[in-house]
């Protein structure tokens, strides 16, 4: 398999691995009817450690993740931000990656490498990867997805028509599209649906060797320019012969005399065609004979353009009239008044995502929010079908010394998302959790005194020793318990209080008390043992210790 290099892979191909966990902050004011999000979420801050804080508790679980990261046109603005300690990487930090910036697709390879990373560890076994890019990185993102996720699990590489007039800005060609790239977790365990309600729109349309038609307009002109003398040249004889086959002729006159002659007459008035005779010899297989050899009428077959001819199974050239990207704009405009955010997504092409990747109950995350469409799409499929999907939104505020007020993630993504439910969804009774990235749970902050909470610090330490997600039943803050899988315990032995912790230690007692009758295998994050190896081992248990082994996954 080709791999892609580029400048610092070998620096950040692993750097996923030493981005510290987060808490992930609630916020109760921003949230919106708290008590109805029922898992709906938009978190507010750098996608990279939120993508890392989701582990514990959505490692294997979303069932579709979409994206719309920066194209990297050199017109974006975007800046490389990841806290990165090499001394190269160090130098691009907080830097404009313009079109003079001759790193630019380094930096965008480095950005995107730990997230597709903490992506593809989300996703579910039948779990589907959408992304969204244009011509300027398709073909290094395909190479580096293919070395993240495998050549096998590629499934699709679809252009989307998003300005069917096409941009005449454009060099050379009018730009009609741009691309969806569609990868598995596991092609083996995952499924594209047909699209739903497609009708029987298929039977209107007959089928001859050239391809699917359906009768269009009369080939005799109409109108005030009709007449023959308005048009002489394009009144001429058409003739039939006995095997309908459709043909003129230089002089006007028939091949066979018992060829059948139609010309253009209305009610005995002389008028005129639509084509030329070059245009009947090279299109007659696109006429329609209506009638017999006494009186034939001639129709022009229209043929489908492109959209037309519609099928369950989705086209590897993804298009609707409601994809354009002005659709999108339009959107913004209705909720907004203003366009408040460049290049939004349609809702109707993330709708469609959406309708042929996921189940009633599937997690969907968009690591880009953006202007929010994606949680528009979950929220008006849910309403359609009456399905109980799931959205997690992430989207950084996006401030800076220019514009240290903006926030795109309050004032954009969370209030498109609230006005969707005011404005266009009959059953109400649905909201969301807004949370912002919070402080790191690494050794430093801990040390420093800033202690997170024990059903936070319990969903990290259990997603380290067993690489899955605890179920909050399972976790015990009075017996200490983070959780359990298989034949293994996970202890996290801790209290969001610097003095008590100093004091929290395994003894012999808590020990044997925790062993009792239970044979099982036991894993225990704690600041201090005071047994030795002989004991531990006596009682199956494994020790760690927080917060100096906080990061080590267990093998």
């Amino acid at each position: 398999m080709a791999t892609l290099q580029f400048k610092g892979k070998n620096i950040i191909w692993n750097h996923h691995m030493s981005v510290s966990y987060h808490t992930l902050d609630l916020d109760e004011k921003l949230s919106y009817k708290q008590d109805k999000a029922d898992g709906n979420l938009i978190i507010e801050g750098d996608n990279l450690p939120a993508l890392k804080s989701l582990l514990p508790q959505y490692t294997g679980k979303i069932d579709c993740i979409y994206i719309d990261p920066p194209y990297n046109t050199g017109e974006e603005n975007w800046v490389y931000n990841d806290n990165v300690t090499n001394e190269m990487i160090k130098e691009w930090i907080g830097k404009v990656v313009n079109k003079e910036d001759l790193t630019r697709h380094d930096k965008w390879l480095c950005m995107m490498t730990p997230r597709l990373k903490l992506i593809r560890e989300l996703l579910s076994q039948r779990g589907l990867l959408f992304i969204s890019i244009d011509d300027v990185e398709i073909h290094n993102l395909r190479t580096l997805l293919d070395e993240i996720f495998t050549e096998s699990n590629f499934i699709a590489q679809l252009p989307t028509i998003t300005n069917l007039k096409g941009n005449q800005d454009e060099f050379g060609f009018a730009g009609t599209h741009e691309y969806i790239l569609v990868y598995a977790y596991d092609k083996t365990k995952c499924s594209i649906k047909e699209f739903r309600d497609v009708g029987d729109e298929i039977s209107d349309w007959e089928e001859d060797d050239f391809g699917y038609f359906k009768k269009g307009a009369n080939l005799k002109s109409t109108g005030q320019n009709a007449p023959r003398e308005k048009r002489p040249n394009l009144f001429y004889p058409i003739f039939v012969d006995k095997k309908l086959n459709v043909y003129v002729t230089e002089d006007d006159k028939p091949k066979d005399k018992n060829d059948s002659v139609v010309l253009p007459l209305t009610d005995g008035n002389e008028m005129s065609w639509r084509w030329e005779k070059a245009k009947v010899s090279r299109e007659a297989h696109n006429i329609i004979l209506v009638g017999d050899e006494s009186s034939y009428s001639l129709y022009k077959k229209q043929r489908p353009q492109l959209g037309d001819l519609p099928t369950k199974k989705p086209k590897t050239i993804f298009y609707k009239p409601s994809y354009s990207s002005g659709n999108g704009t339009r959107e913004m405009k209705d909720f907004f008044g203003d366009k408040v955010f460049k290049n939004p997504k349609p809702s109707q092409l993330l709708f469609d995502i959406l309708q042929i990747s996921t189940e009633d109950h599937s997690i969907i995350l968009d690591a880009f929010a953006g202007s929010g469409t994606t949680a528009q799409a979950v929220l008006e499929l849910n309403e359609e079908n009456e399905g109980n999907r799931k959205f997690i939104l992430i989207q950084m505020p996006e401030n800076s010394e220019k514009e240290p007020n903006k926030n795109i993630a309050r004032d954009i993504t969370r209030e498109r998302v609230v006005k969707v439910i005011e404005k266009k969804l009959k059953n109400k009774d649905v909201g969301f959790e807004y949370r912002r990235v919070g402080q790191p749970i690494d050794a430093e902050t801990i040390l420093s005194g800033q202690l997170p909470t024990y059903n936070q610090l319990a969903k990290y330490v259990y997603y380290l020793a067993t690489g899955q997600s605890p179920k909050d039943k399972d976790i015990d803050e009075k017996k200490y318990l983070a959780g359990k899988v298989d034949h293994t315990e996970v202890y996290l032995l801790y209290t969001p209080d610097m003095e008590e912790l100093k004091k929290m230690a395994i003894t012999f007692e808590w020990a044997r008390e925790i062993s009792k009758g239970n044979e099982t295998k036991k894993i225990v994050y704690a600041p201090a043992c005071f047994m030795d190896d002989e004991y531990l081992e006596q009682f199956n248990i494994k020790f760690v210790s927080i917060p100096y082994n906080l990061f080590e996954r267990q093998k």
